[in-house]
């Protein structure tokens, strides 16, 4: 499942890790040639605060404009670039958001917003070892944060270290168990593990927390087919299909029909997958093995339905190149 992150405005950070200064993080800005507004303040606070009030009413811009003022007063004024960055962030301009993070982190390490929003901007960049780094750095200052140790967990897991993610994923469920959005996480966590009953377990309990969704949905129907709970899986798949059909809830109803060996609706759900994709490799993959198995099970006498599957079979590799059981397979029946 997608995890969720946390964007509250401060992102997640665990254990200790020293805070240092970066080097290059205090930029030479501009002088912005915009009208100063009547009444302006006489110090460089009275423009971060009136720029904040900017930004609550939407006016980005003009608040910017302040925030230049500030820092030309005073260019080591944390609270200034912090302001900045929020703005950037509300903009989606994730990039001027990292530095603007960066610079305040650079000029307090010790600031757990500067941190925990240095790690967001750089985890909605993608940019996910340097996330977990300035995570660690707010943990270390804070270490019962909620959306920080919900957000390195996330982090981790994006990375492919599920486990290294684990406790973080569990401490933001302990800080708060009746969010639901964090047991989803560590539900996330326990099927990347491939500890699917517990993942299951924490599924279930935030469908009683929250309202459900297409990727809860499929989720919990993953992990119950993991443990061979297929009608379990079935039942929560003929759930999502009603209210939110898609390629990849077709073809996850195939694969679980398929296993329950109800052979032909298996066939229907992965057609249906491919007439909404018609490049979904997994569906593509799904009726070429349901026409073999109609092949074999006709004591091979159905060339029609052998040479339909392997011709799909094919088309999925074209798409996907690495997938050595599909490679076998065409090889055995091509």
């Amino acid at each position: 499942m997608r995890p969720r992150l946390a964007t509250r405005g401060r992102l997640l950070t665990a254990a200790a890790c020293c805070a240092i200064m970066l080097p290059g993080c205090i930029a030479t800005r501009r002088t912005v040639n915009v009208p100063v507004l009547k009444n302006g303040p006489r110090d460089a606070t009275g423009y971060v605060i009136r720029a904040q009030n900017l930004r609550n009413n939407r006016l980005f811009a003009v608040a910017l404009a302040e925030l230049e003022r500030a820092v030309a007063i005073n260019p080591r004024l944390t609270t200034a670039y912090l302001a900045m960055g929020d703005i950037y962030r509300d903009t989606g301009e994730y990039g001027k958001a990292e530095h603007s993070y960066a610079t305040a982190a650079g000029l307090e390490p010790r600031n757990f917003d500067a941190q925990y929003h240095w790690g967001l901007s750089l985890q909605l960049l993608n940019r996910l070892p340097e996330a977990i780094g300035a995570y660690l750095r707010s943990l270390s200052i804070r270490p019962d944060d909620f959306n920080a140790n919900l957000n390195i967990a996330t982090a981790y897991m994006q990375v492919g270290e599920a486990r290294t993610g684990l406790k973080f994923a569990q401490a933001a469920v302990r800080l708060k168990p009746e969010d639901g959005a964090a047991r989803v996480n560590l539900g996330a966590i326990y099927a990347a593990m491939g500890e699917h009953q517990s993942a299951v377990l924490e599924y279930q309990q935030a469908a009683e927390l929250m309202e459900l969704n297409p990727q809860l949905l499929l989720n919990l129907a993953d992990s119950l087919a993991k443990i061979e709970r297929l009608q379990e899986a079935q039942n929560t798949l003929e759930q999502l299909i009603a209210t939110s059909p898609s390629a990849v809830s077709h073809e996850r109803m195939g694969s679980v029909l398929f296993r329950l060996q109800q052979y032909e609706p298996s066939l229907a759900e992965f057609r249906k997958a491919l007439e909404m994709d018609p490049d979904y490799y997994p569906a593509l993959n799904g009726v070429g093995v349901c026409l073999l198995n109609k092949y074999l099970v006709s004591d091979r006498t159905d060339e029609a339905a052998k040479n339909e599957g392997v011709r799909l079979l094919k088309r999925s590799l074209q798409i996907r190149p690495d997938q050595p059981r599909v490679l076998e397979l065409v090889s055995r029946y091509g």
